[in-house]
C-alpha cells in the first residue's frame, strides 16, 4: 500500500475536522479555532476533497457525520491528542512528581564534592529523581551530550566543544595533605626545597607519574618523586595518613579528608592557578525543561559548598 505524502498536506485540516465533529457547526468550529465563518467552510471544502466524502452533511440544525466521518474520527482525534500530550511533557516538569532519570557525566572529583549535594536537594524538591552517574573522557564529552548519553557533564572545560553551552559553578585550587604532626610541615606550610624532595602521592587516570604540579615544579627547576600513583581519590587519604607520603589536592576535596583522617592542610610553596568547575550540556536541550531544572538545582547545591 502507497503510504500518503503528508507534505502536501496541510495539518491544520485535521484540526479543523476535529472542531467540526466536536461542534457540529461550522460556526461554532470556527469560533472556537479563532476563524471567520468563510475560513472554516473554505476547510471543510478542502477537507471533503481530500477524503473525497462529504464528511459533515447539515441535517436539522446540526452537521451530521457521514460513515466516513465516523471511520476516521477515532484516528484523527487519537493522533491529535498524542501530538498534544507529547508537545505538553516537553513543556512541563514536576519536579514533585516526576521519576525522571538524570544521566550525569562526572569526574571522581565533581561526584565527592558535588553530588552528595544534589541528591540532598533532589531529596527535598522531587523525592523520585533518579542519578546516574557516568565517567568520561573528555574527548566524548560532545558525543555523548549530542546522543544523550549524558543529560549533562561536570569538570573542568577550558574549550568547551563549539555545540555546547557552559556556565561556571565555582573556583578550586590546590592545597597540600599530609598526615597530623608530620615533621617536615610547621605552622601550616612547608619550604620550596622539601616539598619537591618530599615523597609524594598523585590521584591520575592516565598511566603517567605527571601531573600539573610537575609542570609547576619544572618552571624552578625542581622535579618531585612520585611514590604513589593510584587511579582511587578514596585510596589516598589512609595512605597519607599512614605514611610519609604528601599529596596535593583540590581545597575542598581536602576540607573533607581532613574531618575523617588524622590529616592536617598546609599551603603549597609554589604558585599554582586557580581553576573553574563548569557544568556543560548540549545546545539540544537548552530549553528542555528538565534539563534546566536540573541545572539550576545543581547550582543551587554548588553555592552551599
Amino acid at each position: 500500500m502507497k503510504s500518503i505524502d503528508l507534505s502536501s498536506i496541510d495539518l491544520n485540516l485535521l484540526v479543523a475536522f476535529e472542531a467540526l465533529y466536536e461542534e457540529r457547526s461550522v460556526t461554532a468550529a470556527a469560533q472556537r479555532l479563532y476563524l471567520g465563518q468563510p475560513a472554516m467552510s473554505a476547510a471543510l471544502r478542502r477537507l471533503r476533497m481530500l477524503f473525497d466524502d462529504e464528511l459533515f452533511i447539515r441535517i436539522g440544525r446540526e452537521m451530521q457525520p457521514t460513515s466516513k466521518t465516523l471511520e476516521v474520527a477515532p484516528g484523527i482525534l487519537l493522533a491529535l491528542n498524542q501530538i498534544r500530550q507529547t508537545l505538553e511533557s516537553n513543556q512541563s516538569f514536576e519536579p514533585k512528581t516526576t521519576q525522571r532519570s538524570f544521566a550525569i557525566g562526572s569526574s571522581d572529583y565533581t561526584s565527592f564534592v558535588i553530588v552528595p549535594k544534589l541528591v540532598a536537594l533532589c531529596q527535598q524538591t522531587a523525592p523520585g529523581v533518579n542519578v546516574r552517574l557516568i565517567g568520561f573522557e573528555k574527548d566524548s564529552v560532545e558525543d555523548l551530550l549530542e546522543q544523550g548519553a549524558i543529560d549533562l557533564a561536570l569538570g573542568v572545560f577550558p574549550n568547551p566543544p563549539q555545540e555546547t553551552l557552559h556556565e561556571s559553578l565555582f573556583q578550586e585550587r590546590f592545597v597540600g595533605i599530609a598526615h597530623k604532626g608530620h615533621g617536615a610541615i610547621a605552622n601550616g606550610s612547608v619550604s620550596l626545597g622539601t616539598f619537591a624532595n618530599l615523597p609524594h602521592a598523585l590521584v591520575t587516570i592516565r598511566r603517567d607519574d605527571t601531573g600539573y604540579i610537575d609542570q609547576v615544579l619544572a618552571t624552578y627547576n625542581l622535579k618531585r618523586r612520585i611514590a604513589v600513583t593510584t587511579p582511587h581519590m578514596m585510596v589516598l587519604p589512609s595512605l597519607v595518613a599512614s605514611s610519609d607520603l604528601i599529596a596535593s589536592v583540590p581545597s575542598r576535596i581536602a576540607t573533607h579528608l581532613i574531618c575523617h583522617q588524622e590529616l592536617e592542610i598546609f599551603e603549597l610553596p609554589i604558585e599554582t592557578q586557580a581553576w573553574t568547575v563548569s557544568l556543560l550540556w548540549s545546545k539540544l536541550v537548552d530549553k528542555d525543561s528538565a534539563n534546566c531544572w536540573l541545572r539550576q538545582t545543581l547550582k543551587t547545591a554548588c553555592a552551599s559548598l
